[in-house]
């Protein structure tokens, strides 16, 4: 199958780790910051290929891990309000806020629903006049422009019932607050593939020119994510720090300019609250003036909350990678993919969700 087995082919992977094995004169460390990554290096077993002087741990890859609790808080109190439809992606049903979740809310028969599109719930607003449509969008770069489409639809068509919260985030600050903080030393980032093909490869420009650190956009199969680690590892043999494009099919240094100029749009950038992070100046979007009364937080006067965590969750450092799930005493005991305790094992790109599906025994 031209374009999938050529990523997946064992000859290439051999040639591949051979290389890098040539290469790998020193301990490293290379960070990932997407999810998709995260299960790609666990469900192909590519950290136990790898030569034992390379590592790569997990960043906070996760934009549902990184949403912080206040954020679900918000959603939870939001849909005990009266004539609310609360509509999200599945991932979010399921994380735990401060009480409950949104699962739990639904079984308690507050009007919770799933939605693989933010386009789903302009006809869910339409067909429900009398309510309040919510949307919880939650994201990266990634699906930051179909929300803002989503508010440009709704705009358009007149729907004044459907609302937002939004808590998307922006991936290169986070990587500048991981690096600022110094909690790990990193020889290289992996840069997510699919926020890169929305952003381009600019954004990430300062890390090598003011942190001396390579950078390469990756993509998911064994056989680009095993490229973009030789790439990384011959800059630094090299002695040189750029950002590089192996994922080159899908990403260009631009990005995609159709993509950006919606998000600027509907939405300006500001300080932003991460879980495990904290608050990253820069790192967020929030509407735009124009289109305020789509805020759901201010038209419903829900004001958000001090974030409190689990006790013992290790969400935080294990964003950070600064702790891997095994080291937390929850992993596998309390907290399971069945009972979460945290977001990490909630997300289908969170690490210790694919930690406990993958690797735990």
């Amino acid at each position: 199958m031209k374009f999938v087995d050529e990523f997946q082919d064992p000859r290439l992977v051999k040639g591949l780790l051979k290389e890098i094995d040539a290469l790998a004169s020193r301990n490293t460390t290379f960070m990932e910051v997407c999810g998709t990554h995260t299960m790609a290096l666990f469900r192909y077993g590519l950290r136990a290929m790898l030569p034992k002087l390379v590592k790569i741990i997990s960043g906070p890859g996760c934009p549902v891990c990184v949403t912080p609790m206040n954020i679900l808080d918000a959603a939870i109190e939001a849909v005990h309000k009266k004539g609310v439809i609360l509509v999200t992606f599945g991932d979010m049903m399921r994380v735990p806020g401060s009480m409950s979740s949104l699962e739990a809310e639904r079984a308690l028969g507050s009007d919770v629903r799933v939605v693989y599109s933010g386009l789903d719930s302009l006809g869910i607003a339409e067909r429900n006049p009398d309510k309040k449509v919510i949307f919880l969008g939650v994201g990266f770069e990634t699906t930051s422009p179909s929300i803002a489409c989503t508010v440009l639809e709704a705009a358009r068509r007149g729907i004044d019932n459907f609302k937002l919260i939004a808590a998307h985030k922006l991936i290169p600050p986070a990587m500048k607050a991981l690096l600022e903080a110094g909690e790990v030393k990193l020889d290289g980032f992996i840069c997510p593939g699919h926020v890169s093909a929305i952003i381009g490869s600019e954004p990430y420009e300062f890390i090598p020119k003011k942190y001396g650190i390579p950078c390469v956009i990756s993509g998911f199969e064994p056989v680009d994510i095993l490229q973009s680690v030789l790439l990384l590892l011959r800059q630094i043999v090299d002695c040189v720090s750029r950002v590089e494009i192996q994922y080159s099919r899908s990403v260009k240094s631009d990005g995609n300019p159709i993509a950006k100029r919606y998000i600027s749009e509907v939405f300006k950038i500001s300080d932003s609250d991460w879980r495990g992070l904290g608050r990253i100046p820069a790192s967020g979007l929030v509407l735009r003036e124009r289109f305020e009364g789509y805020d759901a937080l201010r038209d419903l006067d829900i004001e958000l909350k001090e974030s409190v965590e689990p006790p013992d969750c290790m969400c935080g450092e294990i964003l950070r990678g600064v702790r891997s799930p095994s080291e937390c005493g929850l992993f596998g005991s309390s907290c399971t993919p069945e009972r979460p305790v945290g977001p990490c094992m909630v997300s289908s790109e969170g690490t210790c969700a694919a930690y406990y599906r993958y690797a735990r025994h």
